[in-house]
C-alpha cells in the first residue's frame, strides 16, 4: 500500500507532465487553411479605411477647433462688455455669466487636449 506522500508526489508529477504536454501542443500553430480575403480583417495601414482611433482623434480635433472659436467669440464679447461698463460702480450679471461660460469652455478644451 502506498503512503499518502508517495501518492501525492506521483499525482504532482503526473499533473506536471500533463501540463507540459498540453503547453507544447498549445504553443504549436494549428494547420488551418487561411481565411478567404473577405473574412480577413482590413490591414491597419490601408489608406482607404482609417482606424477607429484616428477617426476619434480627428473628431476630437474638430470639436476642439469649434470650441476654441466659440471661446474666442465669447472672450471678444466679454471684452467689449467690460470696455463699455464701469465695473467699479455696476457689476453686470451678464458679465459674470459670460465669464463662467468662458471658464467652463476653457476647462473642457483643456480636458479634451489632454486626451
Amino acid at each position: 500500500m502506498k503512503t499518502r506522500r508517495t501518492f501525492l508526489g506521483e499525482m504532482l508529477l503526473a499533473g506536471a507532465a500533463t501540463g507540459l504536454a498540453g503547453s507544447l501542443t498549445l504553443s504549436q500553430a494549428p494547420n488551418l487553411p487561411p481565411k478567404p480575403k473577405s473574412e480577413q480583417e482590413p490591414d491597419a495601414e490601408s489608406p482607404n479605411l482609417p482606424s477607429p482611433e484616428k477617426l476619434m482623434l480627428e473628431a476630437n480635433d474638430k470639436d476642439i477647433h469649434k470650441k476654441v472659436e466659440r471661446l474666442y467669440k465669447l472672450a471678444s464679447e466679454l471684452k467689449a462688455e467690460v470696455d463699455k461698463t464701469d465695473s467699479s460702480k455696476v457689476l453686470s450679471m451678464n458679465l459674470v455669466k459670460k465669464a463662467e461660460e468662458i471658464e467652463k469652455l476653457a476647462r473642457d478644451i483643456k480636458n479634451r487636449s489632454k486626451g
